[in-house]
């Protein structure tokens, strides 16, 4: 056993160093002086340095080769595949690639920030052309001659190919078409009216942060441009965002991201420093976050509840009643902004951004023409024209940090998440009396224990299967979708 204590010892520390490196993101995002975007560029390039030299270190080799696998429980072994996979496929990035890709996405954030403020995709052009161009020769290195999406893919969502990711959006797609279509041709909802006082909002969105189980002794909020999750462990962050005039958007921000951080702060803590001691993909990572946000706190018990708290903390506000409210937090309506979307056309801003990339990628697509291809795909696919550039292709930070492959998992998660919320309901079934009282604790309970506690012990569609008894599938998605809001609209 020595040899796996070595690489386990080895292993902790650079856990450690990734989770610095993770809090100069953090902080970048947060609360760094603006001026200090090319010093940050240099220290995250630095940290990339060392963290690649590390995860390719020939000792990290020579241990997997010593380590004697049939002598470890289940825990050993998951911690042994998680290492050889990132060792076998971070030691197929040369280092100086890995090095220019930190250190050109840390500088890129500042430009994608400046270039959306000024609704200019010229000006984002030149450094989104590199990213690309650097992003495809990594995918090549990691390819080993077979497709390049795949191999980026594989960083988020391991196992996962966009073929099969294609097929699964292929069959969302029309009923997603046809329930936003015969939703949006009835009369909408009413939504809330007036000016909501940032501070307040601030107030309450901590409180539901809280009600949902996040733990502040180990995280806290902040404001930024695009709202995130950062950390695991003892030390899980989070971001969200106010708009005066439309709370919604800070308060589902918030339990959006309050999934993500539990599902970090819940993994068993025997895991802390180790592979094992995060989440183990985006996709299922994002079906914490979209449960917590949608079949959670958008369930009419919850948002009975919710009422209350906002009538609380900000007065009238336009809405009548519980069922009202209910609504107006549900209701459909045209929007550009892709976190901002309600459940029903989610989906679709998401598969448009996964196969502009995938032509991106692939050569297909030049990035110059990217702003007209995305301006024609969503007049295609929403019915109306993007008015600007930040309601357009400059609307997401993920490229110009390099997550390329990052976009179907959002998909994905919601897949899975309709299957967990259909296991959870089946196990659950007094669930609404609690959500009516502003007690979430059946329901994070429930996915702390199927879901959240085992970090990277499975594999992403093991622990789905596991948790609900069947493998993942979209149709519980498509039938809980349907059933809400034909319900809302009358259909």
């Amino acid at each position: 056993m020595s040899a796996f204590n070595e690489l386990m010892g080895f292993t902790r520390q650079t856990q450690a160093l990734a989770q610095v490196s993770g809090r100069l993101g953090w902080d970048q995002e947060t609360t760094m002086p603006r001026g200090a975007a090319e010093q940050r560029a240099e220290e995250m390039a630095a940290m990339e340095t060392v963290l690649h030299a590390r995860r390719v270190d020939p000792q990290v080799g020579d241990w997997l080769s010593a380590v004697d696998e049939t002598a470890l429980d289940a825990v050993g072994k998951a911690q042994i595949r998680h290492i050889r996979r990132s060792y076998e496929r971070t030691a197929k990035i040369p280092a100086k690639l890995a090095e220019d890709l930190a250190r050109l996405t840390s500088r890129a954030q500042g430009q994608w920030a400046e270039a959306r403020a000024a609704d200019d995709f010229a000006a984002f052009v030149p450094v989104l052309e590199q990213i690309v161009t650097l992003k495809r020769e990594e995918a090549a290195a990691l390819a080993d001659g077979g497709d390049l999406y795949d191999a980026l893919l594989d960083d988020y969502e391991p196992g996962a190919k966009a073929a099969d990711l294609e097929a699964m959006f292929t069959a969302l797609r029309p009923g997603l078409v046809g329930l936003r279509a015969a939703a949006l041709s009835q009369p909408a909802p009413e939504g809330v009216q007036g000016t909501f006082d940032e501070p307040a909002q601030m107030k309450l969105t901590r409180k539901l942060a809280k009600t949902f189980g996040y733990d502040f002794t180990h995280g806290r909020v902040d404001k930024a441009v695009h709202p995130f999750s950062s950390g695991s462990g003892l030390d899980v962050r989070i971001t969200t965002r106010t708009n005066p005039t439309d709370p919604f958007n800070c308060f589902y921000s918030t339990i959006h991201e309050v999934g993500h951080a539990c599902y970090e702060q819940n993994i068993d803590r025997a895991y802390l420093l180790t592979p094992l001691g995060g989440g183990v993909s985006m996709g299922v990572h994002e079906s914490q976050s979209r449960i917590y946000e949608n079949q959670l706190g958008r369930s009419r018990a919850f948002t009975g509840w919710l009422y209350g708290q906002m009538r609380d903390a900000f007065g009238e506000f336009g809405i009548a009643d519980e069922d009202a409210f209910y609504r107006a937090v549900n209701r459909l309506q045209n929007g550009f902004i892709r976190t901002e979307a309600d459940e029903v056309q989610y989906n679709l801003h998401v598969m448009l951004r996964f196969d502009l990339e995938r032509a991106l990628i692939a050569g297909d697509l030049a990035v110059r023409d990217l702003e007209t291809a995305w301006n024609d795909r969503f007049a295609a696919d929403f019915g109306f024209a993007v008015d600007k550039a930040s309601h357009g292709c400059l609307q997401d930070v993920h490229w110009s940090v390099g997550l390329f492959g990052y976009f179907p998992t959002y998909s994905l998660g919601n897949v899975y998440a309709g299957c967990l919320h259909q296991a959870l309901r089946n196990d659950v079934p007094d669930l609404d009396a609690a959500l009516a009282r502003g007690d979430t604790t059946p329901a994070t309970d429930w996915l702390r224990d199927k879901v959240q506690v085992h970090g990277g012990l499975y594999e992403p569609r093991d622990v789905i299967t596991r948790a609900c008894g069947t493998a993942p599938s979209e149709a519980p998605l498509l039938s809980y979708l349907d059933q809400k809001f034909r319900d809302i609209y009358g259909l």
